[in-house]
């Protein structure tokens, strides 16, 4: 009887082969652009969630240092990118979907702003994209960390292309004017997208990536080169389908039939069971690789092949198909389970040279086991030790009783923990280090700043942090921890923002003064700073203390108010802008017998320095105050006396 139905089986195995492989695909790629939650806080801590894309969610906690005056989650209904634009042509057009505006720490360039995107879990390898817009008279740097605690390299990062959504000719295009030549330059070796040469002030200057690893952490240093920039960021992300079929050889198609999706992170995605003609799908998920579709044979039933398919949605869509047969006795069966109770999944069991690997339940099984006696054993997991391991069971002969619970136990190594904290709030995106009898690995904080390195081998470990940028480290950055046979928690480290200042030198008139000289006390900065063309000046990366701005007022000036101020800087990384200092001309009073004029030179008043102050006409031009009216007083004067002979 066993051979004969044996005999069945391999001639329907066969048939439902052929049958199996002519079941079609869908075709349903589509695409999303993000969605955003209001932006909260404020300048210099603001934060938000987005969600990229919804299976498996993408989803991201953003913190950033930003300052304010444009800051925000914009409607799309006035700026978008269009479906002529390179990112659009791809992922539709964004109109009327929300992105990000985000501005620089302060308005000079030695403060960037720290934008930070923590994943909740690693980002597929594909299927989604960002953009970054209006990116004119400033640059953006991009730092990218994968679930190694390595930075992305440029390929990885995924560059496509530059162009402008405000061109000419760009169809789809909102209402703006822009040029087409008009894109910001990229720069693989450094990671950073410039705008236009001369740092003007334009409309539509973009860039779209499209990354090609996963990403812990996705990172924007945006820098103000000129004027008051404000800069955009948009997601986008596509999704297809997977499909496929659950056959019995014999009895044709299942219904009721469990199938569960896993994404490359190992985690669970979707569940379904199969229709009544066997069908089954798991609709719009990410376009990446890395997903396996697992079949839970019903009971008396086992897989004529393996019990999981990979499937790769980067492309097209795609078939994982199963086919099913009776059980054939003998059955061997079992469960392999942690110190809890509960249930470890793959892991490799073998009987007599053949393997299979345990499901989610923790369970798996063989049939067909000859009569004998025989000895199951499994490849321990890493990160877990063998606790238990069930005896030799036999078989006897003309015996079709399953054996079953031929059981095993592992425990699982203990776990280290901590968090990365500043100012109270957690870091994310920070990349730590433990080396120990493993050797070295690395993880990445989350959005609340925790990280873990779970199922560690006994020994010492030194755990280091590697200190992001805008950060200082407030704690040593390595400590050195002991693993036996418990968890060990809270190996934290703490840090503090890096702050920065500006300001603005204007004379009493409110015309900008460049070229003064600004002393700066304070640890490690430059003893003085230079005001720019438009009377600016600033400094960033500033550490948490207390610093004094004194500025030095030109020959033939003086200070209008205070000519110091004191700055502090706390572990909270404040922006303290609007540092501004203002100058009034000397007014020197007329001499009553002045020497005979001078001619030549530049006495003729059509350029040059004004006598008595060292200072050209650009700079003491707002002296034409009350300043002015003396010097025409003292001008009239000097005219009446050389007149009084003529008399």
């Amino acid at each position: 009887m066993r051979v004969h139905r044996r005999g069945i089986l391999a001639g329907a195995i066969i048939f439902m082969a052929v049958l199996v492989g002519a079941v079609p695909a869908a075709a349903a790629t589509t695409s999303s652009w993000a969605t955003w939650q209001p932006l909260a806080g404020g300048a210099g801590a603001y934060t938000t969630t987005v969600q990229i894309a919804a299976q498996p969610a993408i989803t991201a906690t953003m913190t950033s240092d930003s300052r304010g005056g444009g800051p925000g989650v914009i409607s799309g209904a006035s700026t978008w990118l269009s479906e002529g634009t390179p990112i659009g042509a791809k992922y539709g057009s964004s109109r009327d979907l929300p992105y990000l505006n985000l501005r620089p720490k302060a308005d000079n360039a030695a403060s960037p702003s720290m934008t930070t995107y923590s994943f909740d879990a690693p980002t597929p390898s594909s299927g989604w994209a960002f953009a970054l817009g209006d990116i004119d008279a400033d640059s953006v740097r991009i730092q990218a960390i994968g679930p190694d605690g390595q930075a992305l390299d440029a390929t990885e990062l995924g560059f496509q292309s530059g162009f402008n959504y405000c061109a000419p000719g760009v169809v789809g295009k909102p209402s703006c004017t822009g040029v087409a030549t008009d894109v910001p330059v990229w720069d693989p070796a450094t990671l950073t997208l410039t705008g236009n040469a001369a740092a003007a002030d334009t409309s539509g200057a973009a860039a779209w990536f499209e990354p090609a690893a996963p990403i812990s952490s996705l990172t924007f240093f945006f820098t103000r080169r000129a004027g008051f920039p404000v800069y955009q960021t948009w997601f986008a992300s596509q999704a297809r389908d997977i499909t496929g079929s659950v056959v019995d050889i014999v009895d044709g198609p299942l219904t009721g039939v469990a199938l569960t999706l896993t994404d490359a992170n190992g985690a669970v995605v979707g569940t379904t069971t199969t229709a009544p003609d066997g069908t089954y799908s798991f609709p719009g998920f990410v376009a990446t690789d890395g997903y396996t579709v697992r079949v839970a044979p019903p009971a008396g039933k086992i897989s004529t092949g393996a019990t999981t398919v990979a499937v790769d949605l980067t492309t097209t869509d795609a078939v994982a198909d199963f086919t099913v047969r009776d059980i054939v006795p003998v059955a061997v069966s079992g469960q392999v389970t942690d110190a809890d109770g509960d249930p470890v999944p793959g892991v490799t069991v073998t009987i007599d040279g053949q393997t299979t690997t345990t499901d989610a339940a923790g369970e798996y099984l063989f049939d067909s086991v000859p009569v004998g006696t025989h000895t199951a054993t499994i490849t321990t997991p890493d990160g877990y030790t063998l606790v238990s391991s069930p005896p030799p069971f036999t078989i006897p002969p003309l015996s079709e009783d399953p054996i079953e619970n031929v059981d095993f136990q592992v425990a699982e190594n203990p776990t280290l923990s901590g968090a990365v904290t500043s100012n109270g709030s957690g870091v994310a995106g920070v990349t730590i280090t433990a080396v120990g009898p493993g050797g070295t690995i690395t993880a990445v904080t989350n959005g609340s700043g925790a990280y873990s390195f779970p199922r560690l081998p006994a020994g010492d470990y030194d755990i280091t942090m590697t200190t992001p940028g805008g950060y200082v480290a407030l704690t040593p950055v390595t400590r050195t921890e002991q693993i036996a046979g418990v968890d060990v928690a809270n190996v934290d480290f703490d840090l503090a923002r890096l702050g920065a200042l500006d300001g603005t030198v204007r004379t009493d008139g409110g015309a900008p003064v460049p070229g003064v000289v600004i002393d700066v006390t304070g640890p490690g900065v430059p003893a003085q700073l230079t005001t720019d063309a438009d009377g600016s000046f600033g400094l960033g990366g500033l550490p948490p203390a207390t610093y004094t701005l004194t500025v030095v007022p030109p020959t033939g000036s003086t200070v209008v108010g205070a000519a110091t101020r004191t700055v502090v800087i706390t572990a909270a990384g404040e922006a303290v802008v609007e540092q501004d200092f203002t100058l009034a001309a000397i007014v020197v009073p007329p001499d009553p017998d002045p020497d005979p004029p001078v001619t030549g030179g530049n006495g003729g008043g059509n350029g040059g320095s004004l006598p008595g102050t060292g200072l050209g006409p650009e700079t003491l031009a707002w002296a034409a105050g009350g300043a002015g009216v003396l010097l025409v007083g003292a001008v009239l004067l000097i005219v009446s006396r050389r007149r009084a002979p003529r008399d």
